[in-house]
């Protein structure tokens, strides 16, 4: 399904009981509403679920210009208002968790509980110009000449050799990203930087990081952990990136039973 919501056109999936608590699932860069697969099952059975492509990914419009985080989690926003949702519980991975920390911010009205899984609260001053790279890299080469690299960060090599299917549906939606999306949250990545707002947020927050995350590793949880009050975090052993899909099981038993409490 597609929707207007503010000055795009946001793809969205909306099932599960409709009577239900909401919960909003919000991708990766160079992700897709796809990647949420192995936790649909799981949250259906209980829960209302809201996934929607990110502005500049899979099926939502992909303006060529920067975007920032804040206009990221206006679009989320926007969304919700044109479906008439008040308020979620938010679960978003990497650059999906760093939008659900601006919304909160932006309208703790909107929700009610985070989920933030593989993120940061802030992209350091050194690591800014790796972001500048791969924007060179993606406009020159297109996302073919990021996919590989992309991939050693998201899941393990055994992972990756025992789940070959697994492996090639998600580099393929990597590959799908349009140049200009990726570009431009990119930039907003790169720019990115709530640690010191985030004492203001009362919400309650899990985090979840893989054991072995090289993008953002455990220090980058620890750190929105130590800043969100009363947060709790967990460590899903052996996992990379995307410890949603390489420990769906782990990651999905400490989902449901953190939702389980709101």
């Amino acid at each position: 399904m597609q929707v207007e919501a503010g000055d795009i056109t946001i793809r969205y999936d909306l099932t599960g009981p409709e009577s239900a608590p909401v919960v909003v699932l919000s991708h990766c860069l160079s992700g897709s509403m796809a990647i949420w697969a192995p936790q649909m099952n799981a949250l259906e059975e209980k829960y209302r679920v809201l996934r929607y492509d990110l502005r500049g990914h899979g099926g939502s419009d992909a303006p060529d210009k920067d975007y920032s985080m804040k206009m990221l989690a206006s679009d989320a926003a926007a969304l919700l208002d044109v479906l008439e949702i008040e308020s979620v519980h938010f679960m978003g991975i990497s650059l999906g968790g760093m939008i659900g920390q601006q919304l909160a911010l932006m309208h703790p009205e909107k929700v009610s509980s985070l989920i933030l899984c593989d993120t940061a609260c802030r992209i350091p001053e050194e690591a800014r110009p790796v972001w500048e790279e791969r924007i060179a890299v993606a406009r020159e080469n297109g996302m073919a000449a990021l996919a590989d690299g992309t991939m050693e960060r998201w899941l393990s090599p055994s992972f990756q050799k025992n789940n070959p299917e697994t492996k090639q549906k998600i580099k393929n939606i990597i590959l799908q990203t349009p140049v200009a999306g990726y570009a431009g949250c990119c930039r907003a990545i790169g720019d990115f930087d709530v640690m010191d707002e985030l004492s203001r947020l009362s919400v309650p927050a899990l985090i979840l990081v893989g054991e072995n995350d090289p993008g953002t590793p455990v220090e980058m949880s620890l750190q929105i952990q130590s800043a969100i009050r009363d947060s709790v975090m967990i460590e899903l052993p052996r996992a990379y990136h995307l410890s949603n899909i390489e420990a769906a099981r782990e990651f999905n038993e400490n989902v449901m039973a953190f939702l389980a409490k709101q």
